[in-house]
């Protein structure tokens, strides 16, 4: 379990994930040596999964964002397994997450604009196999993106 120290570090690693280990250990008051000890060991214990570049897709063009909701036709063993295989095919898909629930998948869509959304909707989306119910929910504006907890 990560002491407060860890939880120093992985705060200050979130408010700047491309800070350098000087800057960092700085930030965290430890030294250089200790903050790489540290964060082998959180690497090690499955805490720190690895540092991502996150993407603006709206910086590079693509518009619009929809999630969407799937439930499947459960009456089919291989329904989850083929629909997964299906929907892991769509390259506009930048998500895929999995519930429990009256909802069984969940999916992050990104097109240029509305007429590229259209296009993937009609021939990549509602061709999957095994939908019983699809919701899609357009994104109209993110009011906090972070993944910052009271560590």
């Amino acid at each position: 379990m990560p002491d407060s120290t860890d939880r120093r570090i992985l705060r200050q690693l979130l408010a700047d994930p491309a800070a350098s280990n000087a800057a960092l250990a700085e930030r965290a008051g430890v030294t250089q040596a200790s903050l790489w000890r540290r964060l082998e060991r959180l690497r090690e214990a499955g805490v720190l999964k690895g540092i991502q570049a996150r993407i603006d897709w709206r910086a590079l063009g693509w518009e619009v964002e929809v999630s969407l909701r799937f439930t499947l036709d459960k009456t089919d063993p291989r329904a989850f397994d083929e629909f997964l295989a299906a929907l892991r095919q769509v390259p506009e898909v930048t998500e895929i997450q999995s519930f429990l629930g009256s909802v069984d998948w969940r999916a992050s869509v990104i097109a240029r604009d509305m007429a590229h959304w259209q296009q993937v909707y009609h021939t990549r989306i509602l061709t999957l196999p095994h939908i019983s119910e699809l919701d899609a929910l357009m994104l109209v504006a993110t009011i906090k993106d972070s993944g910052e907890l009271a560590l």
